[in-house]
């Protein structure tokens, strides 16, 4: 054999290695790039068991994998078994999709996937839609089965099953988790839950981490930025600058906070509200609108500069209006503004999915109303309020500022600073309506797209006139 047909031949082993380490994910899991928490979790032989973790510490890893392990009856510490069958419960089925499912699709070897059941999307690429359930090929002979669940479904679809495990992807509503622990009873089966603690006091806080009620079967384990040994110091570093203390307990150390005082205190009026200047049409990103009859309804239109910085450069406030009235202003201040029309001629916007409901509007609903008069809007926004509060105070902790409200924005300024806390860890529902398209837009996960120019004149100036304030 020639040094030519000898390193052709080495070439082709290690190119076959590398194929057989990525299709399974699973030993390069367990072959060092597992920590020492994750493990604690996996070793854990309680029934209930919870990782309180902050962002990116590795919870939702060890979460997936242990729902591929128990469905797969290769868990390396309890007894296996075959014709598992699981749930993975995630708040929608748009975070399903880009996390949970995510996930265990990654630590799944195609080999073990007997059928793929789609919500909507094609079978051929499960990772671009919606997974209703994955058929898995059992050790022991036979299919496992795992779920996929959303919690914005309700409990009634949380009815009838008899399960193995239930892993919790985020804090659940408590009547689902109560309906969930009905459903692993007959097999003895766990549940398990990996969350950032971003909602206060709740429920979790009380039954799980206080173990109200000293059930021997609960147990948590907390995880941290430093726990997770992969992450880069200086990220880490940069990340912790960035976030008010409030913030920065539950994202990075996955502790529970009690909410007291006014909602967005990180918020400075002398930072954040700023004099208008022309905004370059590259910039023009959403415009978002939280519909109201006899409240006010609120439209504001947002932009986001090459860097990730958000802007609020118009809004439009009033209450007691019919649907045409506030097209009308709608429609008055894009021109103003020479806002962007998509093909069909017509604005875009997010707004709250109420809109779809008949109810507020007589024969026709709200989201049909708007498009009649010329805005298209799209009801599919992220409702979570925790989430996007937290998404909210990330920005406006950042220091230099990454988010920006033009000083003729009066109303979303004041409702921003007056939005307080109340009872039970829940904001004051009052003088709210601004507050809550802001999370919807935040929650879009807004960023520029387009390619930089090198000529950006209107953004040097208006940086360098931050530095000089």
């Amino acid at each position: 054999m020639t040094d030519k047909e000898i390193v052709e031949r080495i070439l082709k082993i290690e190119k076959q290695q590398r194929r057989e380490e990525e299709a399974d994910r699973l030993s390069g899991y367990n072959k060092g790039k597992v920590h020492l928490k994750q493990m604690q979790f996996h070793k854990c032989l309680k029934r209930n068991r919870w990782v309180f973790g902050g962002n990116r510490s590795g919870k939702t890893e060890c979460g997936a994998v242990e729902a591929v392990w128990l469905a797969r009856g290769i868990h390396p510490y309890r007894q296996n078994k075959s014709g598992v069958c699981g749930w993975v419960v995630s708040v929608s089925y748009e975070v399903q999709r880009e996390v949970a499912q995510s996930k265990i699709l990654h630590y799944l070897n195609p080999a073990w996937i007997a059928d793929i059941i789609m919500l909507s999307g094609a079978k051929g690429s499960p990772q671009n839609g919606v997974v209703d359930t994955i058929v898995i090929k059992n050790v022991f002979g036979g299919a496992s089965r795992i779920c996929f669940k959303s919690s914005d479904q309700g409990r009634e679809k949380f009815q009838g099953a008899s399960l193995d495990f239930v892993w919790f992807d985020e804090e659940p509503p408590k009547d689902i988790y109560e309906e969930c622990k009905m459903r692993v009873l007959d097999r003895r089966g766990d549940i398990f839950g990996t969350m950032t603690p971003l909602k206060g006091l709740t429920w979790v806080y009380e039954e799980i981490y206080l173990n109200k009620y000293r059930s021997d079967e609960v147990c948590y384990i907390t995880m941290e930025w430093a726990d997770n040994p992969f992450l880069d110091e200086n990220e880490v570093e940069a990340m912790s600058k960035s976030m008010s203390e409030s913030t920065l307990a539950s994202r990075r150390f996955g502790r529970f906070m009690q909410n007291t005082g006014l909602v967005y205190d990180e918020f400075d009026e002398g930072l954040h509200v700023i004099e208008p200047f022309d905004v370059p049409k590259e910039w023009y990103d959403k415009i978002c609108i939280d519909p109201g009859l006899n409240n006010p309804l609120s439209a504001h239109f947002y932009c986001v500069d090459f860097d990730g910085n958000i802007y609020v450069i118009a809004e439009h406030y009033q209450k007691g209006k019919d649907i045409d009235y506030h097209a009308k202003a709608i429609e008055s201040i894009a021109k103003r503004l020479d806002w962007h029309y998509n093909r069909s001629g017509k604005l875009e916007a997010l707004i709250d999915s109420a809109a779809n409901q008949r109810t507020l509007a007589g024969s026709k609903s709200v989201a049909e109303l708007f498009y009649e008069k010329g805005i298209a809007v799209n009801t599919k926004v992220n409702k979570e309020v925790f989430g996007g509060i937290a998404a909210v105070k990330e920005y406006l902790a950042c220091r230099p500022p990454k988010f920006f409200i033009f000083k003729n924005c009066v109303n979303m300024i004041g409702e921003i600073k007056s939005y307080w806390w109340g009872d039970g860890d829940c904001p004051v529902k009052k003088d709210d309506h601004a507050m809550d398209e802001l999370r919807y837009y935040i929650m879009s996960r807004p960023r520029n797209s387009r390619k930089e120019k090198k000529d950006k004149p209107i953004q040097e100036v208006f940086k360098e006139s931050l530095i000089k304030r």
